[in-house]
């Protein structure tokens, strides 16, 4: 039995829905008037300065003539360039999520003894509490895999018996705890949904601790277990380039404030699950493969960059896909010129559409790639660059590992609760007050009525003050 929603209710939320919109909606001109930066950022897009980070870097302009000019964008890890990290354990052929784990969490990379220790501390953590499978994951399963994983991460808490134990070894502790562990949750979570909802088989494999974390990512989601060395090595480099962004972000950020409530890791880990979640956020890399799927069904002949061109128009007209006015995967919150994810990512992403026969499809992203700027820059007014975003192809990597959307998301908390447990680490270890911003108010004092005396707001219609409330920005927000 699913969650009572009767006509009477929706005729209810109908009626008072508007009644929240006459009594909530804010003239947009006192944001300017009070300097508000809504969002967090000034109407150039940058930040609030709201802490101090030792974890990374995010560099997307440069000081020239004491001017700031954008430049390419540039993505470190504990000071090591991105480009390095991943150039470095390419070149010797391993996998690099454990190593850049190690650096994130440590503050250095590890030697050949601590990578093997720390492998070996994540593998015997690659387990889940007796019956624990049956009787949550399989329980109530939801199409929406985020919310199972959330669910699951809540319920950990109950077989923790130092759950609110805030020492740092114990959050440590947890941390590599859930670390190991997610790759199962999401995995399990997602093959309940195909099993109870879709009809589908059951198959639950267990992960080999022998293996990296790609790797068992695809042995515990395909049927047979198997996979090419070059699936585990292009999405053991999505999950590199996925595991931490800065602590400006919206779910390292929200890691960050319910860390300075004291409140324990598991309600932490569920708090950045649900910001994650949101479609401005981790779900942005769904939008682009849907926009994909739209344009091939609307365009005649895909090669023709007139006809591309033309749809990218109607996106921006809100005449195409879900009419948000937006063309996903274009622009970020912070890079400009460049994502350094997105360029170090196109090289995986074409070796792996070679071996899918997809070089088609990956031509396809590349003229968009090429398009959509151009395009953006004739009609719309923007303060910055606009360029393709790492979720512009992880979109068509987990497609082309038949990965289903469902896990898209997953797919990144699975790499970014790494990040978030270093943030939340160094929160603990530096910053002892809760975080708590300010909120001006703008209300009016009224005199208390009687019942009655008060009058009946108008429900089939807006009163007269109401205001357009900031809806369907044109800004990326991940």
């Amino acid at each position: 039995m699913g969650l009572k929603s009767d006509e009477s209710i929706k005729e209810f939320t109908h009626k008072y829905s508007k009644v929240c919109v006459d009594n909530n909606a804010i003239d947009p001109d006192l944001f300017d008037e009070y300097g508000v930066k809504r969002g967090l950022r000034d109407k150039n897009g940058k930040g609030v300065l709201s802490g101090l980070t030792n974890i990374s870097l995010i560099k997307s302009s440069e000081e020239v003539d004491g001017k700031s000019v954008p430049c390419d964008g540039q993505l470190y890890y504990r000071g090591y360039n991105i480009f390095d990290l991943v150039r470095g354990f390419q070149s010797e052929d391993r996998f690099g999520f454990d190593e850049c784990a190690y650096l994130l969490l440590f503050g250095n990379l590890p030697n050949t003894a601590q990578l093997k220790e720390f492998k070996k501390t994540l593998g015997y953590s690659m387990t889940l509490p007796t019956n624990f499978v049956r009787d949550v994951i399989m329980k109530a399963p939801s199409h929406d895999i985020m919310n199972s994983l959330t669910k699951s991460v809540l319920t950990l808490a109950s077989y923790d018996d130092s759950v609110t134990d805030m020492s740092l070894d114990n959050v440590l502790r947890q941390s590599l705890m859930l670390i190991s562990v997610f790759p199962m949750l999401s995995v399990y979570g997602y093959h309940a949904y195909n099993h109870y909802e879709c009809d589908e088989s059951l198959y639950i494999h267990r992960p080999d601790p022998r293996l990296s974390t790609a790797e068992n990512l695809l042995r515990m989601l395909r049927p047979d277990m198997s996979y090419t060395p070059i699936e585990a090595k292009v999405l053991d480099a999505a999950l590199v380039l996925h595991m931490e962004h800065g602590g400006g972000n919206n779910s390292t950020f929200t890691t960050r404030v319910v860390t300075s409530a004291g409140s324990d890791t598991y309600s932490v880990i569920a708090a950045a699950l649900s910001s994650l979640k949101g479609p401005k956020h981790g779900g942005a890399n769904i939008k682009v493969v849907q926009m994909m799927e739209d344009l091939r069904r609307n365009v005649d002949d895909v090669t023709d960059e007139s006809q591309v061109r033309e749809y990218l128009y109607r996106l921006l007209n809100k005449e195409a896909f879900d009419r948000s006015g937006l063309i996903y995967g274009m622009g970020h919150a912070v890079y400009s010129i460049s994502d350094p994810r997105a360029k170090v990512f196109k090289s995986f992403v074409e070796r792996l559409a070679n071996e899918k026969n997809r070089h088609k499809d990956f031509e396809l992203y590349s003229m968009i790639e090429r398009l959509a700027p151009e395009v953006i820059a004739e009609k719309c007014r923007i303060y910055k660059g606009v360029s393709a975003n790492v979720d512009f192809y992880s979109g068509f990597v987990y497609s082309m590992l038949d990965i289903p959307l469902e896990l898209y998301t997953p797919i990144f908390a699975i790499a970014r609760i790494v990040g978030w447990s270093a943030h939340r680490m160094e929160e603990l270890i530096n910053v002892d007050k809760i975080i708590r911003p300010a909120y001006k108010s703008i209300l009016d004092l009224r005199p208390y009525e009687t019942l009655k005396d008060r009058s009946t707001p108008k429900l089939d219609g807006h009163n007269e003050k109401v205001y357009k409330l900031p809806m369907n920005k044109k800004e990326k927000n991940s």
